[in-house]
Order: C-alpha cells, then structure tokens, then sequence
C-alpha cells in the first residue's frame, strides 16, 4: 500500500495546509466514495448548496463520468469541470471541479452491487486525497462512503477507512471519533464481532485510546484539561468481576496509566449511566470499548448529523457516518446532511490548524 507515494511529507502530527491569505476558506478534498452507492449523489446535492460555498473550496475526487452522470439524473444546476490539481475553479457557483485519479474511464458497473471494480476505484480516490493533503495541496479530506466487501475483493485488506488511512500515512496510532450533537466518542475496537471483543480488550490498547480521545479535545477543541469517561464492557462495570473480569484485568488498569500520565480519565464506568451524564457535559468525550456501544446513543441524540473524525493522522480527515446506502442507490432519496456536518467539521478544524506553507 505504500508504493507511489509522494515525494514531499509533513512530519507526522503536523496538520498544516495551503498557504492561503487571512480569511480565505480551505480547500477540502471530498471523495466520492464507492461509484455505486450513494457517495455521488450525496457529493452532488452537496455541491448544490451555497452553505458549501460559504465554508470552503471544494474539490471533488472521484469518477468525473459518474459525477457527470449522478449531476444529469438529479438534474441539477451544476457543470463538473475536470482538474489536474487543485487549482481553479474552487468554489465558484454551478461549477464542481472533478479531479479524476483513474487512469482510465471507470466503464460500466452495476448501481447498488458490491464489485472489485468500484471498490478498487473507492481505494484510488482516497489514496489521491491522501497524496494532496501531505504535499499540502489541500487543507483537509472528506470522505464519501466506501464498501468494505468490495476493497477486499479487489485486494485491499482492510476492515475499513481508519485502517486504510492508517496505512497509507505510516500512522501508528489512531483511532476512530465520532462526533454528534453534545457527544464525542473514541471506540477501543470497531468492526469486531461480540463474540471476538473480550480477547481484543487488553490495557496498552485501550490506554492509547484514552491518550487518543485525550489528544483530540486539546488539539481539535482546545481543551486545556479534557474530561474523559472511559466505558466498562459489562453491565454494572462488572460488578466487581461477577459479570466479567475485563474491568479489573483491563479497563481499569488502562485508566490508571492515562492518570499517571496527567489525562483526566475515570472510569471504567457503567455505559448504561455513563454517555448520559457526557451528554449533559459530565465529560467533554467518551472512550467506547466497541462498536454499538458508541453508536447507539449518538445515533439517538445525532441521527444524520454524525461526523467520523479519524484521530493520529498527519492530517485532517473527516467522513459521512452513513454506509453507501446499497438499497437507495439511484433513487434519488439520499441525504446530504451529513456530508455537509462533515465538511462543516473539516472546514472549522482546517482553520485552526492551518498553519504553514503549500509544498511544491
């Protein structure tokens, strides 16, 4: 995964974007996530809208056919205009600057089936995406909704967006948060099957999660001193080893380094009390041992407006929190809401940590 990588890297850790004069908006690159699901419609009905306008200069990485094709059935009020790079036209109204990294046309594909084709097309737009934010061609990365069956059948081994960014940025250490409406959450594991998730516990991973749920809310929120919940696994905390031992052999001990290394994490804490008590600002994040866990009350409380922010990368990455919606694919129903939180995410993050200079 690391061949043809560019020339030119920040060091890790350092976010900086284009050099750009004061007040100017940041360039996001949004991919267009799996052609065949709803990564162009939602893209598309974005572009649409002056609120992305307002927040930046987009441009879009992906497939222009099927930019062009998705535009056409919407019948929107957009032209794609193909770019080699991320110069003009950005954020002009009606224009969509597509820039296409395929060395050929995509050619035909099933709309809403899983193919090696799209999923292969999914890994090029993102490691072009990957390429311009470290030469600090644009300031951050949005990215549309990938099919995880279909980047392994065409050779990429990865549960997922995080693992792949991982690789592709030699990062060592990240982490998935989710962001909605009053909760921030870093999950210890994600795609896990339950049965599989107590062998997957053990205190060094979870301990990075906290320093990673830590180091989140001092550099992209500014907290001096965040307040971090750390979820147990079992009901009541385990109830003193009851219902299970992975808060004393575990959690607990995880929580214990994160304080001796000056992060103020408590926990673990019954999930049942605890992402309530973060929601009315007990805590500014949570750190989730799985999946679900998380996700269940942000989807209650942010269904829509959820934003995916990868943590430990050496740049800014936010992502929709929607999968590539199969079963809607070409009715034209998809919404674009949370593409547009997303960008809304990046732009502000971009902003704050665009400091430095573009790399020729």
């Amino acid at each position: 995964m690391s061949k043809d990588r560019p020339a030119h890297r920040r060091a890790a850790g350092s976010h900086g974007g284009p050099s750009r004069n004061r007040g100017q908006k940041p360039i996001l690159a949004f991919t267009m996530g799996d052609p065949a699901g709803i990564g162009p419609e939602v893209t598309a009905k974005a572009f649409a809208l002056p609120v992305l306008r307002r927040l930046c200069r987009p441009l879009v990485i992906g497939s222009l056919p099927v930019i062009r094709q998705t535009i056409a059935g919407l019948r929107l009020p957009l032209t794609a205009v193909p770019v080699s790079g991320h110069e003009s036209p950005l954020g002009r109204p009606g224009i969509m600057p597509v820039l296409d990294p395929l060395e050929r046309p995509l050619g035909s594909f099933r709309m809403g089936a899983v193919s090696a084709k799209t999923g292969a097309a999914a890994v090029a737009f993102i490691r072009k995406a990957v390429e311009l934010a470290e030469t600090g061609c644009v300031d951050a990365v949005v990215t549309g909704p990938i099919n995880k069956e279909a980047i392994n059948r065409a050779g990429y081994s990865y549960p997922g967006h995080t693992e792949l960014l991982a690789d592709l940025t030699k990062s060592r250490d990240v982490g998935m948060m989710i962001v909605g409406g009053p909760l921030k959450i870093l999950f210890v594991t994600t795609h896990v099957a339950l049965r599989a998730l107590p062998d997957a516990l053990d205190a060094d991973r979870i301990t990075r999660s906290i320093r990673l749920a830590d180091r989140a809310m001092r550099e992209f929120y500014g907290l001096a001193a965040p307040r971090i919940g750390v979820a147990a696994l079992n009901p009541h905390a385990g109830e003193g080893g009851l219902f299970g031992e992975e808060e004393r052999r575990h959690i607990g001990p995880a929580v214990a380094r994160a304080r001796r290394a000056g992060i103020d994490a408590c926990g673990p804490l019954p999930a049942d009390t605890l992402f309530g008590k973060a929601a009315r600002g007990g805590y500014d994040a949570v750190v989730a041992m799985y999946h679900d866990q998380g996700l269940i009350p942000l989807k209650m409380v942010a269904f829509g407006s959820c934003v995916n922010v990868t943590v430990g990368l050496p740049l800014i990455r936010t992502s929709v929190d929607h999968g590539t919606g199969f079963d809607i694919v070409g009715k034209g129903i998809a919404d674009c809401s949370s593409l547009i939180e997303a960008a809304t995410l990046a732009a502000r993050l971009a902003k704050t940590r665009g400091a430095g200079g573009r790399k020729e």
